[in-house]
């Protein structure tokens, strides 16, 4: 199971990492935006990533 875990957080590190090392200057100006976003906002779009991941989930497996 630790190697599935590891496995899943490693993925999400090199996809995380694929916009700033593809486009730094588009990733920048959107997390500047994001630092302007209020937590509600933030809140929502962390509550709507975390719900496409559980769907996404459920579908693959």
């Amino acid at each position: 199971m630790w190697d599935t875990l590891l496995m899943a957080f490693a993925l999400m590190l090199v996809l995380e990492g694929l916009l700033p090392f593809l486009i730094p200057g588009v990733w920048r100006e959107t997390f500047r935006k994001l630092t302007e976003a209020g937590d509600s906002q933030i809140r929502f779009i962390g509550l709507t990533s975390m719900l496409a991941g559980l769907l996404l989930l459920y579908l693959v497996k």
